[in-house]
């Protein structure tokens, strides 16, 4: 899957009232995704902009929390995922995402 195909399965997964309250950023090997949880419904976009919380992640890892094939809290602690920022708000999306 690339960037863009991503980027709309996060949109989809995110859905019209995500509750977020905030803003993230997945910075990832090919690109960033941005997602505005500010914003009714979100805007999922692949500006790279300002945000409340980067979690920083390879796109194929990405894809691997999203399917439950890599556990967060292990990626986490071998550093597959860092994350600049809030994050509670990481955990949010997450627990969204996964």
């Amino acid at each position: 899957m690339n960037l863009q195909e991503f980027t709309d399965e996060i949109r989809r997964r995110i859905g019209a009232d995500s509750n977020l309250g905030a803003t993230v950023k997945l910075a990832t090997d090919q690109g960033v995704i941005y997602i505005d949880g500010r914003q009714n419904p979100p805007v999922v976009s692949n500006d790279d902009a300002e945000a409340d919380s980067t979690i920083k992640v390879s796109l194929s890892d990405l894809q691997k929390l999203g399917t439950g094939e890599l556990n967060p809290m292990t990626a986490f602690m071998f550093g597959k995922i860092k994350v600049q920022g809030d994050m509670g708000l990481a955990m949010k999306i997450g627990q969204k995402l996964g």
